[in-house]
């Protein structure tokens, strides 16, 4: 995961707040199903957002995203939370 950040930087500012919230919770492990309805929409909504994760941070895949999750956890959830307070 070293080489990922070293090819470029991960930009999460790039992320809308639900894209956000599917990604720290990508972290889990869990499906598609079961994160849909944790956060009450659509299997296919989560899919989509994470297509967009995927392209938004350059990854490779799902998987890749969710390492990145887990390892950067505190930085996004530090990023969503300036953005909502600069909203307020």
């Amino acid at each position: 995961m070293k080489a990922l950040a070293e090819n470029h930087p991960l930009d999460f500012s790039s992320l809308t707040s639900r894209e956000v919230e599917v990604l720290l919770l990508l972290a889990s492990g869990e499906q598609n199903r079961r994160l849909a309805r944790h956060l009450g929409i659509a299997e296919r909504t989560v899919r989509a957002h994470t297509a967009s994760i995927v392209r938004k941070l350059r990854l490779k895949s799902r998987f890749e995203a969710a390492i990145v999750a887990h390892l950067h956890a505190d930085d996004i959830k530090g990023r969503d939370a300036a953005q909502r307070s600069a909203a307020a």
